[in-house]
């Protein structure tokens, strides 16, 4: 089980005085939606100026008709990132399209595909999907399975049922992760370590019980320690 960072500070300074903080350590950093709207390529090259072995998850969920989620796909490739995610709900052809896009480069990134939000609860998946977070989840993966993506991001209480129904070599990413019992905030459906691990997770992203420490690199030492 490898540990992505969640680099969700209100600045690229503050987020970049972290990643200065994390630069001894062996983890992923994830650069989400406001990140990257903010401050785009260039924070992906001040990241990697600070060390350049850091792991790049770019978190921004691509969801549109096919061909524009394979061009941005393909867009992607250009950016040296080392993992990106799709939402499954885009539908198989389009995950198909992006992966065949893809299939062209002799080296791609990690592509995984996202199934349910975390911050969703069962009653207001439902709404949305009309069908409950596991089945929905389950169906999800298996589409993302099928279309040739390398696995998905889903909750830890949804990665045991993923892998027995495609492969356990299918990734599943959990964000949600409270380490230690912190508080859960606007995540529903959130887990500790140990129970990530018995889920069979293979990535868990955790971002404010680590960017809100007094000291977020000790809080990196303990997790990793956990690992």
């Amino acid at each position: 089980m490898e540990l992505c960072v969640a680099l969700d500070l209100p600045t690229k300074e503050d987020n970049l005085a972290l990643v200065q903080k994390l630069k001894e350590y062996d983890v992923w950093l994830k650069v989400g939606l406001r990140s990257y709207i903010r401050d785009g390529e260039q924070f992906l090259k001040d990241i990697k100026k600070i060390n350049p072995d850091f792991k790049i998850f770019l978190d921004l969920k691509l969801y549109d008709i096919p061909n524009t989620m394979a061009d941005a796909a393909e867009s992607i490739m250009g950016l040296g990132v080392d993992m990106f995610n799709v939402h499954a709900s885009a539908g198989k052809r389009a995950m198909k399209e992006v992966m065949d896009r893809l299939s062209s480069y002799e080296k791609r990134p990690i592509v995984l595909a996202v199934t349910a939000l975390t911050s969703f609860n069962e009653e207001e998946f439902g709404d949305v999907y009309e069908k409950s977070i596991a089945d929905k989840a389950d169906q999800f993966a298996k589409d993302a399975y099928d279309s040739g993506l390398d696995g998905v991001v889903c909750s830890a209480f949804e990665s045991r049922s993923i892998k027995n129904i495609t492969a356990n070599g299918f990734l599943t990413l959990t964000p949600g992760i409270r380490p230690f019992g912190e508080d859960a905030g606007d995540q529903q459906r959130v887990a500790d370590i140990g129970f990530a691990h018995s889920e069979k997770v293979d990535f868990i992203v955790v971002g404010r019980p680590i960017y809100k420490a007094e000291n977020p690199d000790q809080v990196v030492q303990k997790i990793l320690e956990k690992l």
